[in-house]
């Protein structure tokens, strides 16, 4: 991801958590997102390089961004060096279905192996089944972590989705 991509990235990022999470966190919540205000964050992010995050973009056949990822080190305490985790990966709602969510995670995995990661995780809310039935596809599955961040004042659950042992290390990631 490049600055020019920052505000196709946050669109895709407001848009699919208005329509992946309705009904799941607090309508309150969504309706204060803002492209506007996401674009900053990810400008603020990327003018402090080091942190070990990487930004992926999807791009069209007219370079449009259709789909973005993050990925980077493991922020939980009960993983090893060589964990590495998915942050994010949202594509541009109208376009899911098509390839570029899988398209995306494959990249994510060739980086994750570029950088030494054996294995990755990723959190997803509890309530979003059709992201769940995606990285089940993927070879990913719940492995029993849970944790649970508030959206104004409603506690909304996520699980930690594991890659399968050695799934990683296929290249092309699993199926």
């Amino acid at each position: 991801m490049t600055e020019a991509d920052v505000e196709a990235v946050a669109s895709i990022r407001v848009t699919g958590w208005k329509t992946a999470y309705a009904g799941i966190v607090p309508r309150s919540c969504l309706d204060r997102m803002t492209v506007e205000a996401d674009a900053r964050r990810h400008r603020e992010r990327l003018a402090r390089p080091g942190s070990g995050r990487t930004d992926l973009v999807a791009v069209d056949t007219d370079g449009r961004v259709s789909g973005w990822a993050c990925l980077g080190p493991c922020r939980d305490a009960d993983t090893t060096a060589t964990t590495g985790e998915l942050y994010a990966l949202y594509v541009r709602p109208a376009l899911i279905g098509s390839g570029i969510g899988r398209t995306l995670l494959g990249s994510v995995h060739a980086h994750a192996r570029a950088y030494g990661f054996d294995q990755m995780v990723l959190w997803v809310l509890t309530g979003n089944t059709p992201a769940r039935r995606f990285y089940a596809r993927a070879g990913y599955a719940a492995d029993g972590a849970v944790q649970t961040d508030e959206y104004d004042g409603v506690c909304v659950p996520e699980l930690r989705y594991r890659l399968a042992a050695g799934a990683l290390q296929r290249p092309g990631g699993a199926r």
